[in-house]
């Protein structure tokens, strides 16, 4: 049977009839002993947070958790309950929106940051090479809506500079974050602050999540926000509803 039995291989769970082992460790055990961030951790990471990595971990997961209904993927949210599908369906075409575009900016941001990092920490050479081979635009600093700063990122940057006074991790990240932000400034002439994406990349990165994983763990905070959204439009009603009300039109740009 070994051909069956190694088709998949997992380090993740092990369990039989009466018997539940997640990462090694039964799940009586875990079940009101560990919070869900913790849980994350170690689903993801085969061991337990120490109590200021989980701290710091559920604040970057609190922050990103809604953007409004102007976001893309909680209007899709909204407008796919109003088609009559379920919740868990209207989850999952709004998760299905968060690409490189929207959504994954903070995946990009924890790379540039260890580019920066792995090549010396020169943040005016790192930039240069990102936006050579990346295009102009660079991941975690800006914001179209929220002018000057993001009310996120201060706070969550406050967080990490009290766990790096803690010894739960360095600053190195945050330290070249800053540098990015500054070197923008000038760069530019004018505050190109860092925000959510900017930060909580910041908090993955000392924490050691690979950059991927930072986009995953995004999809699990703003699935709060979709949830919520979607549970608030079903309440609310309304049938068939678009991404504008029905008096609006195109703009048609055919031949006449």
């Amino acid at each position: 049977m070994s051909d069956v039995a190694d088709w998949w291989q997992t380090s993740i769970i092990d369990m039989e009839p009466g018997r539940i082992d997640i990462r090694g460790r039964p799940i009586e055990e875990l079940i009101g002993a560990v919070s869900f961030p913790q849980m994350i951790w170690l689903m993801l990471r085969g061991t337990l947070p120490s109590e200021g990595e989980a701290r710091l971990f559920e604040a970057a997961l609190v922050a990103a958790v809604d953007h409004g209904p102007q976001a893309p993927s909680i209007a899709a949210a909204r407008m796919a309950i109003t088609c009559g599908v379920g919740l868990n369906n209207a989850m999952a075409s709004a998760v299905n929106m968060l690409g490189d575009v929207h959504g994954g900016a903070g995946e990009q941001a924890v790379a540039l940051y260890h580019a920066i990092a792995d090549s010396g920490g020169d943040v005016a050479q790192g930039l240069a090479e990102w936006t050579a081979a990346q295009g102009r635009f660079v991941p975690g600093f800006g914001h179209r809506f929220h002018k000057p700063v993001d009310p996120r990122a201060p706070r969550l940057l406050g967080l990490v500079d009290a766990a790096v006074d803690e010894g739960t991790c360095t600053g190195g990240f945050a330290a070249i974050a800053r540098q990015i932000e500054a070197h923008l400034a000038q760069e530019k002439g004018k505050p190109v602050p860092m925000n959510i994406d900017g930060a909580t990349a910041v908090i993955f990165a000392e924490l050691g999540f690979p950059a991927p994983l930072a986009r995953g763990v995004f999809c699990l905070s703003r699935s709060v926000g979709i949830l919520a959204h979607a549970w608030e439009q079903q309440q609310q009603g309304g049938r068939n509803k678009g991404p504008t009300p029905p008096a609006y039109r195109w703009t048609y740009t055919g031949e006449t």
